[in-house]
């Protein structure tokens, strides 16, 4: 109940960068970046996944988890390089493969989104609000 009444949680930062404003988008149900989200579009493209067709792109993405993929680098890469990657990946736990991608594109210059951890629980808290993400991991609802 005490976490209802907050409007800011502390978050571990994976993948350090700017700060960003932006609505959370907090997916229901695990996803593979390689098959799940269009790499093209930033749509949700896994017919079988609970929000199919609705965009990351710009969002504060809340991931509850990911399913392993060594390509998940690669779609999250080119989501960046089109910029149609989300604005922020929250995750509940890291995931080495994905946060490649992100690593990979700040080597390429590429602007990137930041990365951190933060506890599932919490995104139904964030879903659809909009939210202030500051360089050290504070993510403020607005």
């Amino acid at each position: 109940m005490e976490a209802l009444l907050q409007d800011r949680f502390q978050a571990k930062i994976l993948v350090a960068g700017a700060p960003v404003e932006a609505p959370a988008f907090a997916l229901t149900a695990p996803i593979s970046f390689w098959g799940g989200v269009d790499p093209q579009t930033g749509l949700i493209a896994n017919v079988r996944h609970p929000q199919y067709g609705q965009s990351v792109s710009g969002k504060a993405l809340c991931l509850p988890a990911t399913v392993g993929s060594s390509s998940a680098a690669a779609v999250l890469l080119e989501l960046v390089h089109s910029n149609r990657a989300p604005a922020a990946i929250l995750l509940h736990e890291p995931d080495a493969i994905l946060l490649l991608g992100l690593i990979v594109a700040e080597e390429m210059g590429l602007k990137i989104p930041p990365a951190y951890q933060l506890d599932r629980e919490t995104y139904a808290l964030l879903d659809q609000r909009q939210l202030h993400i500051s360089e050290q991991g504070t993510v403020r609802i607005l």
